[in-house]
């Protein structure tokens, strides 16, 4: 044992060394997304520029409450961070695992330039932020949360969301919880005859995913990939969706504590599973976002369930 503590110990500090590689690369390319994300705002009008730093603030707030919210939960928490850049996006990814909140994963996407099919006006800046939760207790499902909001050389804004749970084991009361939620903030903006169509969206996907492997959301949330909320109106359009992220993702994190300790059985396991292996399947072959547009090692490492049983 003795004859091999210098290999022992070289191998150790070649660990250490590459850490700290790693570490440097990871705030260099930190901070050139800052110091180029800082330019494409500097490109903004005045008006937008303000839009766009509310919905960074935003993001900033979130990350703070939910990973707090985690942490709470977990006690002791270590984070895995990554950054992973294409030629249309920088992806600032963020998760953690524990005993409670099984895992916790954040993409924070800063725009390059506009995605391949999705509009021909060229993009200045764009903000694209995901919250994904997966529970240790079968008895709550994943949660998928989305907001993006996206300025073009041309002038216009673009705005989308999505809202989701998708649960194994159905907790009825726990699920109306979230229903009410979104039917109450609907009605307290005076959308309500909107409600139908962004759940459409949210249970059924738009003409770009593909059913057979889509995935299994309960119809409680909404997704807003499609005509924004008021027409002609978009930064009204995005204060909705922004304000809604809170109100359904608290909700949400509230039954993971009320369901926590509750005794559940192998048939709820087995439906969790089936789930989770629903998620990957719709992350493969059906989400047009994710099979087209996210490198599979960013939305794999980010919201992928932390366990995967085939």
């Amino acid at each position: 044992m003795l004859s091999q503590l210098p290999a022992l110990k070289s191998g150790l500090l070649l660990g250490f060394v590459f850490s700290l590689v790693l570490m440097s690369m990871m705030q260099s390319s930190a901070a050139e997304i800052i110091t180029e994300e800082q330019a494409r705002l500097d490109r903004l009008p005045e008006e937008q520029r303000a839009k766009a730093m509310r919905m960074i603030e935003f993001n900033a707030r979130m990350d703070e409450k939910y990973f707090g919210w985690a942490e709470n939960l977990n006690g002791k928490t270590e984070y895995d961070n990554r950054i992973i850049e294409t030629e249309y996006s920088h992806y600032d990814l963020k998760v953690t695992h524990g005993l409670v909140v099984e895992k916790i994963g954040r993409m924070q996407s800063s725009g390059r330039k506009t995605n391949p099919g999705r509009g021909d006006s060229a993009l200045i800046w764009g903000r694209f932020y995901a919250i994904d939760v997966h529970p240790k207790t079968p008895l709550v499902g994943m949660l998928h949360a989305t907001i993006v909001y996206q300025f073009f050389e041309d002038g216009s804004m673009g705005v989308g969301g999505f809202f989701g749970v998708m649960p194994g084991t159905k907790v009825e009361k726990d699920l109306a919880g979230l229903a009410k939620v979104t039917e109450d903030h609907f009605a307290e903006n005076g959308q309500s005859d909107q409600l139908e169509m962004y759940r459409k969206f949210l249970c059924k996907g738009t003409e770009e995913t593909r059913e057979e492997f889509r995935r299994r959301p309960a119809c409680v949330g909404a997704s807003f990939y499609g005509p924004p909320v008021f027409r002609g109106d978009i930064e009204k359009s995005y204060i909705f969706v922004e304000e809604f992220f809170e109100k359904f993702v608290d909700a949400y994190m509230k039954t993971i504590v009320e369901r926590a300790d509750d005794p559940f059985t192998d048939e709820d396991i087995a439906a969790q599973d089936t789930m989770r292996r629903r998620w990957l399947i719709d992350q493969v072959f059906s989400d047009p976002f994710a099979s087209k547009i996210v490198p599979w090692n960013a939305w794999a490492f980010q919201n992928m369930p932390p366990v995967l049983k085939f």
